[in-house]
């Protein structure tokens, strides 16, 4: 099956057959949908972690995640994966890892906004709050008409002191 095929019956998936009112329901759905594809594809454990992380079920999501990476997903599935990892990771106390899978990511291509969004995000939790600050104004620039040159020298200029919150 080819990839855009393949993404095809995922977005369809979303669009069509996921319910979060039904988590059971859900899951059974896109396990049904990955018998297409071989046991211990690393695009169908990334699917499969995807779902659990949507329905909320983050520790059930963060191994398959990490199955799907170390099964050799590559592309932008591969980014993502590390993205949606550190997220979750995020979201259940454990932002000191997802700061470092984030932080030692490539640049995620047409997900960097969503990576350095992330990155935002834990390292805030972690109490770097200039690092967050300064993370989320390099990301909002490039989209601003005026003002770049004055934002990226305060970006610059922000305090890297942790401080716990």
């Amino acid at each position: 099956m080819t990839g855009a095929a393949w993404q095809q019956k995922i977005d369809h998936f979303y669009e069509q057959e996921f319910d979060e009112n039904d988590p059971h329901g859900s899951i059974a759905r896109m396990r049904s949908l990955l018998l297409e594809r071989p046991d211990g594809d690393a695009e169908a454990l990334f699917e499969l972690g995807g779902v659990h992380d949507a329905l909320g079920l983050e520790d059930e999501a963060i191994p398959l995640y990490r199955r799907a990476i170390e099964a050799g997903l590559e592309g932008t599935s591969a980014l993502r994966a590390s993205i949606q990892l550190a997220s979750t990771l995020r979201n259940v106390g454990d932002s000191a890892e997802a700061v470092s899978i984030l932080e030692s990511m490539p640049d995620a291509g047409v997900d960097e906004g969503a990576r350095q969004a992330f990155l935002a995000l834990a390292l805030h939790d972690e109490g770097r709050h200039g690092d967050a600050l300064r993370i989320a104004l390099l990301a909002l620039i490039p989209m601003l008409d005026g003002y770049k040159r004055a934002l990226t020298d305060y970006a610059a200029e922000l305090s890297s002191n942790v401080t716990r919150p």
